[in-house]
């Protein structure tokens, strides 16, 4: 089956595009350095031939609201339309455990934007919603960083490997279209507040990490479960605390 995948050269993209190929699979990556670029359109009807399933992991390289709302939009209106002219069977997309609940971020409002289109498109489709990576621990404190000093609201979070995350996008594009949105999400539930000081002691960062109730997340304000999946998201198996003793 050839599967395509949108963003394929990134941290998730690669990862997926080694997984399906090693279960036999024509997985074709489609990214700007292989001369598909889904903001003008460029390559996509020729990276779509023959395509069964197309697979969207692609990231903005611009979290600015104007900048990622216009990615989200034109993007995936470009891949949609490219889908239906090449016949296209299913449309995977992975987005964000809480999305529609973090609206107060103009990231997460672009992406409900892409999820809105994807479900109105007429495109069979699944929607993965993962919780936040591992690997983002050190991006998610620099962005609410002041001084020395971190600062977080009060919520939980429920985290996981990339690598999982990629295992469940492969697992939704060999699968039958949903129609909806599938959950997955870490083993382990934490207080934001420890599960970015962890990140940050395992790399030596010595940034102070505190509680704010007054800090936002990407712009939103967090109710303690707004980050979670729900009681029927997939959990993967690997714990934070082991991936990071393999960083080191």
């Amino acid at each position: 089956m050839k599967i395509v995948v949108i963003g394929g050269t990134g941290l998730i993209g690669s990862k997926l595009v080694a997984g399906l190929k090693e279960h036999g699979h024509e997985a074709v990556p489609a990214a700007p350095n292989t001369g598909v670029n889904t903001l003008t359109g460029e390559g996509l009807a020729e990276v779509l031939k023959g395509a069964s399933v197309v697979v969207d992991v692609s990231n903005s390289p611009s979290f600015a609201d104007d900048a990622v709302m216009e990615f989200f939009r034109t993007s995936t209106t470009n891949v949609l339309e490219a889908e239906a002219e090449a016949g296209v069977r299913h449309h995977v997309a992975l987005s964000v455990v809480g999305t529609d609940r973090l609206q107060g971020s103009g990231y997460f409002r672009a992406k409900q934007v892409q999820e809105d289109l994807i479900k109105a498109s007429g495109v069979p489709y699944t929607i993965v919603h993962a919780t936040q990576f591992f690997e983002f621990a050190k991006g998610l404190a620099d962005g609410v960083t002041e001084g020395d000093t971190v600062r977080l609201p009060a919520a939980k979070i429920q985290p996981m490997v990339s690598d999982d995350v990629a295992a469940a996008v492969g697992r939704a594009a060999v699968g039958d279209p949903v129609g909806g949105v599938v959950e997955v999400g870490g083993p382990e539930a934490f207080e934001l507040e420890d599960f970015i000081r962890m990140g940050l002691d395992a790399i030596d960062d010595p940034r102070k990490v505190v509680t704010d109730p007054e800090a936002r997340y990407w712009g939103a304000e967090l109710q303690e479960d707004t980050l979670l999946p729900g009681p029927d998201a997939h959990l993967a198996k690997t714990r934070f605390a082991d991936w990071l003793a393999q960083q080191k």
